[in-house]
């Protein structure tokens, strides 16, 4: 992209408009944070290696640079290519860094530090900076340099084996939990931060640990009983822990329902002829609901073949009952709006979530290519032609390499 074209590219009008974000982030987490960042309206550059992030080959794509996941994930975004192993690619992000508001980064401690991209080396240049580190484990731990990915996360902080309590080996869910709630804890601790900038004049260094923050989400409810002190019961929760609290078949299809009170139970249990069941003391309290959820809805769900989805959705739109049709992954993405990308061609668009009336979001960069936006970046830190032409010659800025051409 020129500056040309730059110049034609809609203005942010999100929250966080004249934000800018420094991000030297990559796979998932980090992009996600940024990318949410992004969409809210903040300026984000992403310091990329040469070889191109994870994400760039996560899947099929319509260009090798560009997989399904990346063009949403990095959207929003300017992308320089520079090699943070050469002293001058350091300098460069340094000076980088100086014009920015916020640094996102998951690279491991030992990383940052030889890269002498550390937080003391950032703030030595950019005082007020938020400086926000998202890795593995907490640093000042024996394994704050240890790598760590959704799936170990998964495992080591609760996920799997409330998995294991369910059906009786560990197990992962099926989507990326930990990279996503950590991408998300990122976001909001950024915004923090800001905010507490913004009020005293002062950055921080934050740090967003992937165990703490994947095992403070799992424990919200699976702390259960094991909370009290001396504890009353074994961690986990009850309600959830129970092969039974799944989607059904109905006569066509499957259906998810979740009667929560007294009067759905009732109004289930009339509308199916189960008058054994009416009253029963088994759902008569919150308290029972939750100690006998297995049971109540095994009773529930084998109900559920006798009439279609349609039919059932319609019941419980009456009787007000939780309740929602299976939807299928291709459905979903068949929903979404599609955009044209200027070196992919069309592609569907995740739109943000949150709606702002005063500010409203927007996508307004497409998903760039490696080292697409380089020259503009460091022209715009005064670097002239010459000095970018040695710093290239010098091997301190990246080229997209032969399989992403």
């Amino acid at each position: 992209m020129s500056a040309a074209d730059t110049a034609d590219v809609p203005r942010a009008t999100g929250p966080l408009a004249g934000v800018r974000v420094l991000d030297l982030s990559s796979v998932i987490m980090g992009p996600l944070a940024t990318q949410l960042l992004g969409d809210l309206g903040a300026e984000v550059i992403v310091v990329e290696p040469a070889r191109g992030d994870t994400s760039r080959a996560m899947g099929p794509g319509p260009l090798r640079q560009l997989s399904g996941i990346s063009l949403n994930l990095l959207r929003n975004k300017r992308n320089v290519a520079i090699n943070i192993k050469h002293p001058d690619g350091q300098r460069a992000v340094l000076d980088l860094a100086a014009t920015c508001d916020v640094l996102v980064t998951n690279l491991r401690p030992g990383s940052l530090a030889r890269a002498g991209l550390a937080y003391a080396d950032v703030a030595g240049v950019r005082p007020d900076i938020v400086y926000c580190e998202a890795h593995g484990y907490a640093t000042g731990t024996p394994r704050e340099d240890d790598p760590a990915y959704d799936d170990i996360m998964q495992a080591e902080a609760g996920i799997a084996d409330a998995a294991r309590r369910v059906g009786g080996s560990p197990a992962v869910a099926p989507t990326l939990v930990a990279d996503k709630v950590c991408g998300l804890t990122i976001a909001y601790a950024v915004l923090a931060a800001l905010y507490r900038r913004a009020v005293t004049g002062e950055g921080d260094h934050v740090e967003v640990p992937m165990w703490d923050t994947v095992a403070a989400f799992v424990l919200v409810e699976h702390g259960s009983a094991a909370i009290a002190r001396p504890p009353l019961g074994p961690a986990g929760y009850p309600r959830i822990l129970t092969p039974n609290r799944r989607p059904w078949r109905t006569r066509d299809g499957w259906l998810m329902v979740l009667p929560y009170t007294r009067e759905h139970y009732d109004a289930i249990f009339a509308a199916t002829g189960r008058d054994d069941l009416l009253g029963d003391e088994r759902y008569s309290t919150g308290h029972q609901r939750i100690a006998n959820a297995a049971f109540l809805y095994d009773q529930v769900g084998r109900m559920l073949e006798s009439r279609t989805t349609a039919e059932w959705l319609i019941f419980f739109r009456e009787h007000d009952v939780p309740a929602g049709a299976v939807g299928s992954l291709d459905d979903l993405v068949d929903a979404l709006p599609e955009a044209e990308h200027p070196h992919a061609g069309r592609y569907k668009v995740i739109p943000p979530p949150v709606r702002f009336a005063a500010a409203p979001q927007n996508v307004r960069l497409p998903a760039p290519l490696i080292g697409e936006h380089t020259e503009e970046v460091l022209a715009e830190l005064g670097y002239d032609e010459g000095k970018v032409a040695s710093l290239r010659a010098a091997g301190a800025l990246g080229t997209a390499p032969a399989e992403f051409a």
